[in-house]
């Protein structure tokens, strides 16, 4: 169901974006005015830019930006969702709603579609005219120059860049590890999966320092409230792994 209404959602995202690419350029016309007397005024129209054509250029322009922005606010939901299935299979909690199977079979597709959701949110970017960033850029922590850090005189790079990419690799070794390892070699995927933890962390300090909805207001404050939840059910997880 979850994969069902991403695949949606995109499909209905791409065909808004196209329609509105494809607009017909309708020419707008400014007038001056010259009176030659008393009786007679001549109306001399100015051709001007379309709206349509003004709506073309606006949507190639901005249109990297706002996936961006929305592809890292469901991977930030997914993630939440994630983690909080996932400590619902190790407490139980998830087997109150789910069946065993379909509660794994959730958790997996949560998985699959926060990945994918990370991933275009880093590569959209290279088709943003306003923020330039390269595929080096995108790929290599630190190597590009958006928004340098400086923390009490001390030069740290574009650090909050770098832990999204970081925190991207961290997925993405969790998730290939879920597919291929839980089952061959158990004790190198729950090391691997203790991971997600700190890409929670990783993630929560690169959207708020990097995320434009996130300066103020009340945006940023569900953003808190979301750092308090993940860090709250780290703690439960803890309880749980030693009581266990």
């Amino acid at each position: 169901m979850i994969k069902k209404f991403t695949i949606v959602a995109s499909l209905i995202s791409l065909i808004m974006l196209v329609l509105l690419t494809t607009l017909p350029a309708h020419r707008v016309y400014s007038a001056t005015t010259s009176v030659t007397s008393s009786t007679d005024i001549t109306i001399s129209p100015v051709q001007g830019p379309g709206v349509g054509k003004k709506l073309q250029t606006r949507a190639v322009s901005v249109w990297p930006w706002y996936i961006t922005r929305a592809s890292g606010i469901v991977a930030v939901a997914l993630l939440l969702l994630l983690i909080i299935s996932g400590i619902g299979l190790v407490t139980g909690y998830t087997f109150k709603f789910f069946e065993p199977l379909n509660a794994w079979a959730v958790h997996k597709a949560l998985g699959m579609s926060l990945i994918v959701a990370a991933a275009i949110h880093g590569f959209v970017l290279l088709f943003d005219t306003y923020v330039k960033f390269s595929i080096t850029q995108i790929l290599f922590p630190f190597a590009s120059n958006y928004r340098p850090v400086t923390i009490n005189g001390i030069h740290l790079g574009t650090l909050w860049v770098s832990l999204g990419i970081f925190a991207f690799y961290g997925l993405a070794a969790i998730i290939i590890s879920s597919l291929y390892w839980i089952d061959k070699k158990p004790k190198i995927w729950k090391l691997i999966h203790i991971l997600s933890y700190l890409v929670a962390i990783m993630i929560f300090f690169h959207g708020l320092y990097l995320g434009t909805d996130l300066t103020h207001g009340l945006f940023r404050t569900i953003w808190i409230v979301f750092g308090i939840i993940v860090f709250g059910a780290v703690i439960v997880r803890i309880r749980r792994a030693r009581s266990v």
